[in-house]
């Protein structure tokens, strides 16, 4: 009976930990930290866009890295002014510990002068890349 008991408490703890990572990942949020740091073409080693900037770090064998490109480069079509930079998190590691960026695929929101505006740590929904891009516009 006492096995019974913990395999179903461990199996409740399992499946709340589950649902709130699954609430968490992909959101676009604002960290202080990232308030006051501004990226231009030399780090990220392409031109900012004229309004906004997506800028995806990835790594070779992340399954939702490819979804995420597809997001944001459907995004950057759909708004004028708005460019999708992918960069790689390995070829990339002073910029990813720089930033702080702990997981693929990272998602910055720049603004036209390159200040980061949003993050997303996992893959973010389209409709909240677009509201994102309402705030750095």
């Amino acid at each position: 009976m006492t096995g019974l008991v913990v395999c179903a408490a461990v199996l409740a703890v399992a499946s709340a930990f589950g649902l709130l990572r699954r609430r968490v990942d992909g959101r676009l949020k604002m960290r202080v930290k990232d308030g006051e740091k501004r990226l231009g073409a030399a780090e990220l080693g392409a031109e900012l866009g004229e309004r906004a900037t997506l800028v995806q770090f990835s790594s070779a064998f992340c399954q939702p890295c490819r979804a995420t490109r597809r997001t944001l480069s459907e995004v950057a079509g759909m708004v004028d002014g708005v460019s999708h930079v992918e960069l790689d998190a390995e070829e990339r590691l002073e910029l990813v510990r720089e930033l702080g960026i702990l997981k693929t695929p990272t998602v910055l929101v720049l603004d036209a002068a390159g200040r980061i505006v949003k993050r997303a740590a996992g893959q973010p929904r389209k409709v909240d890349v677009i509201a994102a891009l309402g705030e750095a516009v």
